[in-house]
């Protein structure tokens, strides 16, 4: 167990120490008694929080009124939680800091469950505060009463119900540092609305009590376990990098490592940026490329950093790499053997790993007499590079010369943008069109709900990447399906005059859901068309005449002719800007291994051809 000064120093040395800010210094003397809810305001002031996204309620009035006399904080009003908190994992993916989400009890805490589960599942960094009853109504259900951290507890990191006002500058300092530390994740803590009004003179510097979790933190990996891994590099003829989330913040150390090595590399959905897409194999797995999913069969070394096995890589486990020696490196010890047994695995940060392997490597070289990299994968590269010529990404365009195939809108984009945009999606087909034809040159640049497959997700974490990159063009690629669930986002980009520009690829249908009918339901529709039955040549909603409601500038438009010039348009319109872009509904997203399927079962072409 680590002394409470021990504990002090790992906190200081991590994150500053937990501070009262300048302002809230002026407002309040050092020894002076203020409620719950300033201490609270000043507690985030103090752990660097200048943006949070919070919908007021009964639960959580003092904490709001708390923010009004913040001179640090600002607060961005979405209209709905699962808005703001899908705003707040926007934030914390585009930038690496925490988002902060705060709500009240009942609805409004249970309104960010999805968006919670969502960042458990990609490990994202999120303090999540939610108002609760009074202590005394607990248990009685009192309105607006539920057990928050019961709905919670399995898809937080940690949660918190905060008793004493007391306790409020050290739950919030631990909050901060679980949701960084370690595997990032989401952390609750509820407030009882009397704890929120009691008053006290907070003590700023109480020590973490955290010994049993900061003695589980992973180390810097041994020497000789990372010459380990080279020798298999050396030993190896066709190995491969298979690059996720896990390495967002190691984009710098794994191109000194590529640079090094020669290795290929292949990305999952959560990793793409990491590498230059233009320079890698693109995605892998089940919308993965054809030349990426054969890197993963015939690799003899598959070398996995920050990622998970996920079944949406995989398909079918057993036959996943079943020719490779596999060597898996992850900040988490749960995942290391969890869904394939790796033959070398060490629980250490991704960076700290990469920096001790390039290290190593910068040394051998040094030594070599002739200063050169002894690795040669030439013979490998040739053979990937014969499978790219051979099996392209691409579409086909069997409607007319007008029809608008939503790959080539997302290229186009790309090619105005310069590849340099933040680009967050919803979920279905235009998510995985999106991670194929845009090419993404840095970390943290792609944002969506990979592990859970939240729908809803794209237009609230544009605006919060919006809020966490001034200046940056921040893309919503989106589909009707999707753009739906949270439309009234809308009115915050609007109301803030947020540069979001959400380029919906409208088709009518749940994309994904009729793909899947087509191939394995007989083509039997169930409820995934989304227009107006009554009459399927309107276009239904009109999000145009929606987005004028807000106030917002939009276009539409439905001719392959006419997309360029609407890109441009978009893209070089201050502020907010929707562009409605008609597709057909009939394109699908190809390649496709399906369920428990492996590389030999691949799906290259197809598309849906029935109509009403």
């Amino acid at each position: 167990m680590l002394l409470p000064s021990s504990r002090r120093a790992l906190t200081a040395r991590i994150r500053c120490s937990l501070v009262p800010a300048t302002a809230a210094l002026r407002l309040w003397g050092p020894s002076q008694a203020r409620n719950g809810a300033s201490i609270l305001v000043e507690a985030l002031e103090g752990n660097g929080v200048r943006d949070v996204f919070a919908y007021p309620g009964g639960a959580t009035l003092d904490i709001h009124q708390a923010l009004t006399r913040s001179a640090l904080i600002t607060n961005h009003l979405f209209r709905h939680e699962q808005g703001e908190a899908f705003a707040a994992s926007g934030y914390a993916r585009s930038s690496g800091r925490a988002g902060v989400c705060i709500a009240t009890s009942g609805p409004g805490a249970l309104n960010l469950v999805s968006a919670l589960a969502d960042a458990l599942l990609d490990s994202i960094p999120m303090v999540a505060i939610t108002g609760q009853v009074p202590r005394g109504m607990m248990g009685t259900d009192a309105f607006q009463e539920t057990s928050v951290l019961e709905v919670t507890r399995s898809i937080c990191k940690h949660n918190y119900l905060v008793l004493h006002v007391e306790d409020i500058p050290r739950v919030i300092q631990e909050a901060f540092f679980l949701a960084l530390s370690g595997r990032p994740g989401p952390v609750l803590v509820d407030i009882p609305k009397d704890v929120q009004q009691q008053m006290d003179v907070p003590v700023w510097d109480a020590p973490m009590r955290l010994p049993g979790y900061v003695a589980r933190l992973p180390k810097p990996p041994p020497t000789e376990t990372l010459q380990r891994v080279l020798r298999l590099v050396g030993q190896a003829w066709r190995p491969l990098l298979y690059v996720g989330g896990g390495c967002s913040a190691s984009g710098q150390e794994l191109r000194d490592f590529v640079q090094l090595t020669g290795i290929p590399v292949t990305m999952t959905l959560m990793g793409l940026g990491n590498f230059p897409s233009d320079l890698s194999l693109g995605m892998l797995g089940m919308h993965g490329t054809v030349y990426a999913n054969y890197a993963v069969d015939n690799a003899d070394l598959l070398l996995a950093l920050g990622v998970r096995f996920d079944d949406r890589v995989t398909r079918n486990i057993e036959a996943f790499a079943s020719r490779s020696k596999i060597v898996h490196i992850d900040i988490d010890p749960a995942e290391l053997g969890k869904n394939k047994q790796p033959h070398v695995s060490i629980c250490a940060d991704v960076k700290l790993a990469l920096l001790g392997l390039n290290a190593l490597l910068k040394a051998a070289h040094k030594d070599d007499n002739n200063n050169s990299n002894t690795l040669d994968f030439g013979s490998w590269h040739q053979e990937l590079e014969k499978q790219k010529r051979e099996f392209p990404l691409g579409y086909r365009t069997t409607l007319g010369e007008a029809a608008i195939p939503p790959q080539y809108a997302i290229q186009v984009l790309d090619d105005l943008t310069k590849g340099e945009a933040i680009i967050s999606t919803g979920v279905g087909q235009h998510q995985m069109w999106a991670a194929q034809y845009y090419a993404y040159k840095r970390p943290r640049q792609l944002l969506s709900s990979s592990g859970l497959g939240a729908m809803g997700f794209g237009l609230p974490a544009a605006a919060g990447a919006a809020v966490a990159n001034p200046g940056v063009t921040v893309v919503d690629i989106d589909g009707d399906g999707s753009f739906l669930m949270n439309i009234q986002e809308l009115a915050v980009i609007r109301v803030e005059n947020l540069p979001v520009k959400v380029m919906i690829l409208n088709h009518q249908h749940l994309g994904m859901a009729v793909q899947w009918e087509d191939m394995f339901y007989k083509a039997n529709r169930a409820d995934s068309y989304l227009g107006n039955p009554q009459n399927q040549s309107q276009i239904y909603p009109d999000f145009v005449a929606i987005a004028k409601g807000f106030d917002l500038p939009a276009a539409r438009v439905t001719n392959r002719s006419q997309v360029r010039a609407a890109i441009h348009k978009m893209l070089n319109t201050p502020g907010p800007y929707l562009l409605d872009i008609i597709v057909p509904h009939q394109e699908q997203v190809l390649p496709m291994i399906p369920n428990n399927g492996a590389f030999k079962d691949t799906i290259m072409e197809g598309d849906c051809r029935t109509s009403y």
